[in-house]
């Protein structure tokens, strides 16, 4: 029974990488030069199964810990729908060009990445290498766009007053959109120096020993 679950999850895992490593790679064939129009339908169904990774999570099918998973899946999503989505004056700046670059790529490389490892139980060492060193250039370009659209869209927040709750009403309770991405960009600045730590120590530290301890041309089932 027990091998039984572990080549379905295996299964499952390696359906789930490969089809939203499809769908990124479709949205990076969109080019950027056509922006938010171009990608948004793509970039809406591969940003939204990504929370299918905080349930791999929690019921073990993988060994991410959730205090990592949650905070960066949660900031994609809220870009995604709870700003370009929701504020179309935001959908035609420049940022969204470099966000959707600095997204694309970053997942096509972590889904196959993992697609591979699921797949064939191991991984090339390029593949390892791009998976732990492309953060030095693609998280600060990432981070630096879903911080700067959140800061454009706060004029049309409040000008607009969506999501927002206003008092009187049956429910005695009142909501302000506008505070809570304020609240939002606050949480960047520790949530940003939590995963760039996690990220660099992974790069320095671990990605080498995983490469020495491999072949040349193929790396553990463990180097993760």
């Amino acid at each position: 029974m027990a091998a039984f679950l572990s080549i379905l999850r295996r299964l499952y895992l390696v359906v789930y990488n490969w089809t939203v490593f499809v769908g990124w790679q479709t949205l990076k064939d969109s080019g950027h030069e056509h922006v938010y129009n171009a990608v948004e339908k793509p970039l809406q169904l591969a940003q939204t199964a990504a929370v299918l990774e905080i349930l791999h999570g929690l019921i073990g099918l993988v060994r991410s810990p959730i205090t990592a998973t949650l905070p960066q899946i949660g900031s994609r999503l809220y870009v995604t729908w709870g700003i370009l989505w929701s504020f179309p004056q935001t959908q035609t700046h420049i940022l969204v060009s470099s966000l959707v670059i600095s997204w694309s790529i970053t997942e096509i490389i972590r889904y196959s990445f993992f697609g591979l490892k699921e797949a064939i139980g191991f991984t090339p060492s390029w593949l390892l290498w791009l998976r732990y060193s492309t953060f030095l250039l693609l998280y600060p370009t990432g981070i630096t766009s879903e911080v700067g659209l959140i800061y454009i869209a706060l004029p049309y927040i409040k000008g607009s007053e969506l999501y927002s709750i206003r008092m009187p009403n049956k429910w005695n309770f009142s909501f302000d959109y506008f505070y809570s991405a304020l609240l939002v960009l606050g949480l960047y600045v520790p949530g940003m120096y939590s995963r760039h730590s996690s990220l660099k120590f992974q790069s320095f530290y671990f990605v080498p020993i995983c490469l020495l301890i491999s072949n040349p041309l193929y790396t553990l089932i463990n180097c993760r």
